[in-house]
């Protein structure tokens, strides 16, 4: 992880990785048989050690599905000082690797579910917080594909402020836009009550 972390996926050299292993190259080659394999083993290490929805303490989950996603969007920026190396490789994965790489990547993601979107899902509309006409499935899709693009977004506009296009002071700017995102998205998703979306509770912005 840290080799693909640090060079990228095309400049990483797999003699380097047999190197920090004090193996011989051909001896990965015949486990993993091509670079490509080796690097979808270290992307499912990396998914595999980052948390899932419902790994969210207790008290958070007791407050339901939207509680919950406010929680980990309000917890991005710790992937950058304390889950780097398997972020990054997370994000070489999804931006940065071969059209036939990230093809198995995509099958992994559905297969594995390593962020355990679907029980997520399923948590939510068991609490009546999501909507139930449409395919839980679609559901899955809409909150896996939103949240990685947002939750790189809010990582790109921490290391390039400025991404937005408008100027603020961080931290108020972060919750407003995490906030403002929930809304975009329960809009889309969330369960009608009396004719209406659900709304956010005025004091849970980002899990705090």
């Amino acid at each position: 992880m840290r080799r693909f972390a640090e060079r990228g996926y095309h400049a990483a050299r797999v003699e380097d990785v047999a190197a920090d292993l004090g193996i011989a190259k051909g001896s990965i080659f015949q486990h993993f048989r091509s670079k490509e394999g080796l690097f979808l083993a270290v992307y499912r290490q990396a998914v595999s050690s980052l948390s899932a929805y419902l790994d969210a303490p207790e008290e958070i989950r007791r407050k339901g599905f939207w509680e919950t996603l406010g929680y980990w969007l309000a917890r991005t920026e710790h992937l950058i000082r304390e889950d780097w190396v398997p972020y990054r490789v997370t994000l070489l994965g999804n931006y940065g690797t071969d059209l036939g790489l990230r093809r198995e990547i995509n099958q992994f993601l559905v297969t594995e579910d390593p962020y355990g979107t679907a029980a997520f899902v399923r948590f939510g509309i068991a609490r009546r917080e999501l909507r139930t006409d449409i395919d839980p499935e679609m559901i899955v899709s809409i909150v896996d594909w939103m949240m990685e693009r947002f939750q790189d977004a809010l990582l790109t506009e921490e290391l390039d402020p400025g991404l937005f296009r408008r100027r603020g002071g961080r931290p108020d700017r972060t919750r407003a836009l995490i906030d403002q995102f929930l809304r975009l998205l329960q809009g889309a998703i969330g369960r009608r009550r009396g004719g209406a979306r659900n709304a956010i509770p005025p004091n849970t912005r980002t899990g705090s």
